[in-house]
């Protein structure tokens, strides 16, 4: 029997978005599934919506961080957009 223990990490800002593809973050070094959306311009941007963080070399205090990372890097692109949010 083969067990395969991951953390899955989801970015809640791409909720909805399909996934097109599963493969290696390059930022990251992670499995992740990465989705498409197109701007006003109809450029089509391929993002990550969720990361798999294997048990064996992470720990949730760890996963955490990079969310709260992802997290900070989200608000101040809010506050660079939209000031009175």
């Amino acid at each position: 029997m083969i067990r395969i223990l991951r953390t899955i990490l989801e970015d809640k800002t791409k909720r909805g978005l399909p996934v097109i593809e599963s493969n290696i973050d390059p930022s990251t070094g992670l499995l992740a599934e990465r989705g498409r959306f197109y701007d006003s311009n109809g450029r089509g941007h391929v993002v990550s919506v969720r990361w798999y963080f294997p048990k064996e070399k992470y720990t949730l205090s760890q996963v955490c961080e990079f969310a709260d990372k992802l997290d900070y890097h989200y608000r101040i692109i809010m506050e660079d957009t939209c000031p009175d949010y």
